[in-house]
């Protein structure tokens, strides 16, 4: 067992990524090492096909192989549904066929069916370097990375540990959309539909109410963002958009409905792909939302940026790089000792946190306002770039 190589320059790598939109984004900066330190190597990333297009356009990636982990869930979906078995096949062949050098997971090794996934996935590349973070449970790999557990180091810093245990570094740590001129055209035609770029109200605001699907009780309740918008409105006028999947757009009306103040506000649920939302967000002046893809999208966008935290853990993926060093991103949580209660130490804890939440429901509205006027005081209200 080794815990640093250096490979050929020619390698062929596997980064094994399969997760949502905002742990593919905290990635980047690994994968821009892996291209910095090997640039003909051959690169290649496994994801699912929530994030399968995120990254399509950069050149630091070869190829993009899919595979919708969600089928493979649970130990009975192999047992009672034997067409994934097939595709597991057909993957294992793609994989073989791939000829890597080295693959490097991603991953922690939290769940026991999860390990086994992973471990499946590992051996059927045949690569001779298996790399990855070592909780204890890691005995299948040949290159191993302390894992001392979520939070003790940022996920983007856990991350480039596993990159620089194959000796690829990089200086640049941002996070990376990349966009193309189509992507910022339809950003632009959403944001200045009905006005032109010199007579729309500033600042922009964009909220994000929303947290995806997989834990709902990330989310900050709904009349505290309404109540948000009416005291920002107050203080500095501007305008509001509301972000968020189609799913969201109740939610969306819902804010709409309790809000007070006369702050010109648009729901943009549902309208335009997430690289459209992230070409979005670059033209905004300020981003305030809870712990989800969307806050990684606006520090990508290099968007001033408030990140909304409760039970999960903001040392773990709080905005990257870290708000102590980049005043253009801020956490606001509280500090009871229960928190986090989820992605804890090495556990995966509680996903829907206790009965009460009270990491969230204390959390006013005076601290999160606070935050979002310090942003807004240094931000220059301007037209952006990519005007069609």
């Amino acid at each position: 067992m080794k815990t640093h190589i250096t490979l050929p320059e020619n390698a062929r790598i596997l980064v094994i990524k399969m997760a949502g939109i905002g742990d593919l984004l905290l990635a980047t900066p690994t994968l821009r090492a892996l291209r910095e330190t090997y640039p003909h190597a051959q690169i290649d990333l496994l994801v699912t096909p929530a994030s399968a297009g995120l990254l399509d356009g950069w050149e630091v990636i070869n190829r993009v192989i899919v595979l919708d982990k969600y089928l493979f869930d649970y130990p009975q979906q192999l047992l009672t549904r034997p067409r994934n078995l097939l595709r597991l096949k057909t993957l294992w062949q793609d994989l073989h066929g791939g000829n890597y050098d080295a693959v490097l997971l991603l991953h922690h090794l939290t769940l026991p069916f999860g390990r086994l996934k992973h471990q499946l996935l590992l051996r059927a590349t045949g690569a001779k370097w298996r790399v990855g973070l070592d909780n204890g449970h890691g005995w299948f790999l040949n290159v191993r990375v302390k894992d001392n557990g979520f939070g003790a180091m940022h996920e983007a810093e856990y991350n480039l540990a596993v990159a620089e245990a194959v000796s690829a570094q990089t200086s640049d740590k941002r996070l990376v959309v990349p966009l193309s001129e189509e992507d910022h055209r339809l950003a632009w035609q959403l944001l200045y539909e009905h006005e032109t770029p010199q007579s729309i109200k500033r600042p922009i605001i964009a909220m994000h109410p929303g947290s995806g699907t997989y834990s709902t009780a990330r989310r900050w309740a709904p009349e505290r963002f309404a109540q948000l918008a009416d005291t920002l409105y107050s203080d500095v006028g501007g305008q509001l958009l509301l972000l968020g999947g189609p799913e969201e757009a109740e939610l969306h009306q819902h804010i709409m409905s309790m809000m007070h103040s006369e702050m010109p506000v648009r729901s943009m649920a549902g309208k335009g792909s997430i690289k459209v939302t992230a070409a979005l967000l670059e033209q905004v002046d300020l981003f305030v939302g809870n712990d989800s893809a969307l806050v990684h999208l606006a520090v990508a966008a290099d968007t001033p940026t408030v990140a909304i935290f409760g039970l999960t853990n903001s040392q773990a993926w709080g905005p990257f790089p870290d708000a102590k060093a980049d005043q253009q991103a801020v956490v606001v949580r509280l500090n009871l000792p229960c928190m986090p209660c989820f992605y804890r130490g090495h556990d995966l804890g509680t996903p829907e946190g206790c009965a009460t939440r009270d990491c969230l429901a204390l959390l006013g509205v005076d601290p999160v306002a606070t935050a979002a006027r310090r942003l807004l005081k240094h931000t220059k209200s301007e037209i952006k770039s990519h005007q069609p």
